[in-house]
């Protein structure tokens, strides 16, 4: 999923996934909940909301809004300025050091929330580290924000300082499973060769006679997904349905057995399991585990098979994959992220008209994905505010006892 271009890039501590659950494969329209917009009545409210502090404004809790105003969800905003004094600091104040100052002053008083609505602004303070995070004032409960990925911000930290961290995971999940489907279908189907060979006419005469060789259905083969959140249930789902394909998945924790017979998944005990039986790989878990596609693992993988990141480049070891790609271990890689962003590994590009499908960070970036972003950031905060629980929380096990989780 993309990520803001103005917010830096280095790896928090490990963080766990979302928790919550894949929403229900349905039409937009449908009376069902989609994944654009979680239905309002949202959470497990107590019986007795939590005690909120005010700001200077007035007696209502104060939110921070850092980034552009909201576009696209005009009657849940209505309603959330009717709850909350929304206070948004200027481009110029969200810049690091007056950014820390404007905080070190207390000039936005006890604000109990901090709402980033879109991943393009609202980074311009950095990296949400110990240095920023340690200014923040104790009336904070909840940082609902924009975004899969959660890297830049320390969500251990944050759930230490009791701090709820959201992500917008559930509302970029169609775009990306979307996405990920798409550059399945390419490592089978040799796709990057068949689009370059369209050039020349020698070069179409040459594909269309040699790709049938280098082309695979989908129907039977193994499609191992490394984690099982949000994007890799919808993956799971898409696969298993249209595809027939067999989906194998490895997380941390296994899922419960009526959701995995639901997608038509199977639980494989060990990252090496996985990778040895499975013809495409797909990762689709949060960064912050280190390198999971490396030398090491890369041999894991049976001979000619593929793999597909939408996760995070900072997960591989590009010279590795590289390496696996020119050795022939590897048939297809088609990849959305990448280590060093915006340049792409100029291996992985030499290789990119024939066995490799980069793309630009693009796999969450559609216009309902925008709009699920700004609900769901604003009802997780509603949400937690009102003494319920978050929507798509990522760090409930680092909390200790503001927040109902």
């Amino acid at each position: 999923m993309a990520e803001p271009t103005n917010t830096p890039m280095p790896t928090a501590p490990p963080t766990p996934r979302s928790t919550s659950p894949a929403p229900a494969h349905t039409r937009l329209g449908s009376t069902a909940s989609s994944t654009l917009s979680p239905p309002k009545p949202i959470g497990i409210t107590t019986s007795v909301p939590l005690p909120v502090p005010g700001g200077p404004l007035g007696s209502k809790p104060v939110v921070l809004h850092i980034g552009d105003p909201v576009k696209y969800n005009p009657e849940t905003y209505t309603e959330f300025t009717r709850e909350f004094d929304v206070v948004r600091p200027s481009a110029e104040e969200r810049q690091r050091p007056a950014f820390m100052q404007a905080l070190r002053e207390k000039r936005w008083g006890d604000f109990s929330a901090i709402f980033r609505p879109f991943w393009g602004t609202g980074g311009e303070m950095g990296h949400w580290d110990e240095e920023l995070i340690s200014l923040l004032p104790e009336s904070v409960r909840v940082f609902a924000s924009a975004g899969t990925g959660f890297d830049w911000a320390d969500t251990k930290l944050l759930g230490e300082r009791d701090i709820v961290y959201c992500n917008g995971g559930l509302a970029a999940a169609e775009a990306v499973s979307d996405f990920a489907v798409a550059m399945i279908i390419s490592t089978f189907r040799a796709l990057p060769y068949c689009i370059t060979s369209t050039t020349t006419p020698s070069s179409f005469q040459a594909c269309h006679a040699s790709a049938t060789a280098l082309s695979h259905n989908l129907r039977g083969r193994v499609l191992g997904l490394v984690g099982l959140g949000n994007i890799g249930q919808q993956i799971a789902l898409k696969c298993s349905l249209a595809f027939g394909m067999d989906v194998g998945y490895y997380d941390i924790e296994r899922k419960p057995l009526t959701l995995e017979h639901k997608l038509h998944a199977r639980y494989v005990d060990s990252l090496e399991n996985l990778m040895r039986e499975s013809d495409c790989v797909v990762l689709c878990t949060p960064a912050g585990a280190g390198q999971l596609i490396n030398k090491e693992s890369l041999a894991w993988f049976k001979p000619g098979a593929r793999f597909v990141n939408v996760a995070r480049g900072s997960l591989v070891d590009e010279e590795a994959l590289a390496d696996a790609l020119d050795e022939n271990r590897l048939s297809n890689v088609a990849l959305d992220v990448h280590a060093n962003e915006p340049n792409v590994h100029p291996r992985l590009l030499a290789l990119a008209g024939s066995r490799t499908l980069l793309t630009c960070h693009n796999a969450g970036g559609t216009a309902e994905t925008h709009v699920g972003f700004e609900e769901l950031a604003m009802r997780n905060i509603m949400a937690v505010l009102a003494g319920g629980q978050a929507i798509t929380p990522v760090n409930t096990h680092w909390l200790k006892s503001k927040v109902v989780t």
